[in-house]
């Protein structure tokens, strides 16, 4: 996710870091070097030059040429910017009380993820104890009723549908009564989109708007377009009047154009972003986290949550003691690696570590090579996976033609645990060193029930403000 831009940014951070003096030229170089990376990102040129205009401005004044640290003051000028940039802070759904009906309208060009991003979000709104109800208000793009349908019900969300209907506004209105009647609190209307903006859409969005009355009226457009999303965001919200966008695809977006631009020029707030295919690969938007991830400092935060929300802390609790006690064993390694999995992909794990951000690319990661391992593990028996040393010649041949891998990858799958094993056994002789370890594997997602928070704010530039209320 934004690899190109982070990787832009990060190289400049590194440089800035290093300076105990900053001068005027080099001010205006880095400003310049800022400026090609946004414009190659796709970024709105009027976004741009407000930019680089106001952080020259600020870079040049006396807070930074006479600071005791002007390099990080700079990065912290830039952090600031692009905060700023983005938004300033996250903007949460307008939602009236529980006892109360709150409607969500979602617009937006067909092929943008209205469907499935309405899915997401009736999914994450149930998990935040709302009672939502989708409504199938898609009634021209062939098979789109059936589409929420299914996804209603992967979820247990409730979908509001009509055999045969034709008319969207008496759809939409069919939904609010059945949500009143039935006690569900918060109506999620998935409305037509066509291929680019025409009359009939718009009238038709104009009518179900007027219809329902939504608390939020949303904008769900693909991130990957860049500027032509924020083209977008302008015309609805001439005609609809929009209150925030949800940007779908976030996750294969490598330049950042539509997020970097669209809170300048439509002064709307992203609220929500999708990371994935999954349903709940669908996060809210919080511009100094992006910020973060953007100049190459991670989302230590991000991270944090999705491994509470992921790992079982009891569990990982018991995995931390035995491995204490030297009983680790290779179905607790397949345990971990498929919780390590539950976080997302390596990819989007590695964008949120600090000083890992942007610096290895989706090619340099050795997926095949954790998918061999995790199949290997279930090729064998769990006689097996309890007691490594039983597995010879014959079963390792076994093992390998079951995980369609090679008897050579089996090996060095056994070499890697037995190193492990030994390296643990050395470990619970010393006290301090048990402790290190535990700090080590804290840092792991899934490991030692957390992680080590100390060594990944020691990963931060130094002096380095971080978002308001985080601490560590």
């Amino acid at each position: 996710m934004l690899e190109k831009i982070t990787g832009t940014f990060s190289g400049i951070v590194r440089t800035l870091s290093g300076k105990s003096t900053i001068t005027e030229k080099n001010i205006e170089e880095t400003v310049e070097q800022i400026k090609i990376a946004l414009l190659e990102a796709d970024v709105n040129l009027r976004v741009v030059r407000r930019f680089v205009n106001s952080t020259v401005e600020e870079a040049k004044g006396e807070k930074v040429l006479k600071a005791v640290d002007p390099g990080q003051q700079f990065v912290k000028i830039i952090y600031d910017k692009i905060v700023a940039m983005l938004g300033d802070s996250k903007t949460d759904l307008s939602l009236k009380g529980p006892d109360v009906q709150s409607v969500v309208l979602l617009l937006g060009l067909q092929g943008a993820g209205k469907t499935t991003a309405a899915h997401k979000l009736a999914a994450r709104l149930k998990k935040e104890g709302r009672r939502p109800l989708l409504v199938a208000c898609d009634l021209v793009r062939p098979a789109a009723v059936e589409q929420l349908s299914v996804l209603g019900e992967k979820i247990g969300v409730p979908v509001y549908k009509e055999a045969g209907a034709s008319d969207a506004v008496k759809v939409a209105l069919g939904g609010i009564d059945f949500a009143k009647k039935n006690g569900l609190d918060t109506v999620i209307v998935d409305t037509a989109g066509r291929l680019q903006i025409d009359d009939a859409m718009m009238k038709e969005l104009v009518d179900v708007k007027k219809a329902v009355s939504p608390v939020e009226t949303v904008l769900v457009a693909d991130a990957m377009t860049g500027q032509n999303a924020v083209d977008i965001a302008k015309s609805f919200d001439e005609q609809l009047g929009l209150t925030g966008v949800i940007l779908t695809k976030f996750d294969s977006d490598a330049r950042g154009g539509a997020a970097l631009s669209l809170r300048t020029i439509t002064g709307k707030p992203i609220l929500f972003i999708g990371t994935g295919e999954k349903t709940e690969d669908f996060e809210q938007f919080h511009p100094d986290r992006i910020a973060s991830r953007i100049l190459g400092m991670g989302d230590v935060v991000s991270l944090v949550e999705k491994a509470q929300e992921t790992v079982d802390q009891e569990q990982a609790l018991k995995m931390q003691q035995k491995m204490m006690r030297n009983e680790f064993t290779l179905q607790d390694m397949l345990e971990q690696l498929q919780s390590v999995k539950k976080m997302g992909s390596v990819q989007q794990i590695l964008d949120m570590m600090p000083g890992l951000a942007g610096q290895i690319s989706e090619d340099q990661i050795d997926k095949a090579g954790l998918k061999h391992q995790e199949a290997i593990i279930q090729s064998m028996t769990m006689k097996e996976r309890m007691n490594h040393l039983i597995i010879g010649p014959s079963r390792r041949k076994r093992i390998a033609k079951g995980s369609g891998t090679s008897v050579q990858e089996v090996n060095k799958l056994l070499k890697q645990f037995e190193k492990t094993k030994l390296t643990m056994k050395k470990l619970t002789r010393n006290r301090g060193m048990q402790a290190k370890l535990m700090q080590q594997m804290g840092a792991m997602p899934g490991m030692g029930g957390g992680m080590d928070m100390s060594q990944l704010a020691g990963k931060l530039p130094k002096g380095f403000s971080l978002p308001k209320g985080f601490k560590f």
